[in-house]
């Protein structure tokens, strides 16, 4: 049995699909580094990332690639989103900002 041949495309759709994977890197550095808040709010950004996800999956069928589970733990590295700790406050003032 032969392997099936590459179609005429399919180097299109790698291409779109790398670059919906660094999409998707963007918005895990957004994630782990906290900046998404100032974009997005939380209900924004995780469904901007379920729309990526999705996405990135379409590109992956058209490539001949696998999809990625969403419901897996690898599916995107990212860490959960907290939101930010209030200050205690003090005599009526709040902390500063650090």
């Amino acid at each position: 049995m032969s392997a099936p041949r590459e179609g005429r495309y399919d180097s299109i759709a790698r291409r779109w699909l790398a670059l919906v994977e660094r999409r998707q890197q963007h918005f895990v550095e957004l994630c782990n580094t906290g900046r998404w808040r100032h974009y997005y709010s939380e209900g924004e950004f995780l469904e901007e990332m379920r729309q990526l996800l999705g996405l990135r999956n379409q590109w992956a069928q058209i490539a001949g690639l696998p999809p990625v589970d969403a419901g897996a733990d690898d599916a995107v590295p990212v860490r959960r989103i907290r939101k930010p700790a209030r200050r205690p406050a003090i005599l009526g003032r709040r902390y500063a900002a650090e």
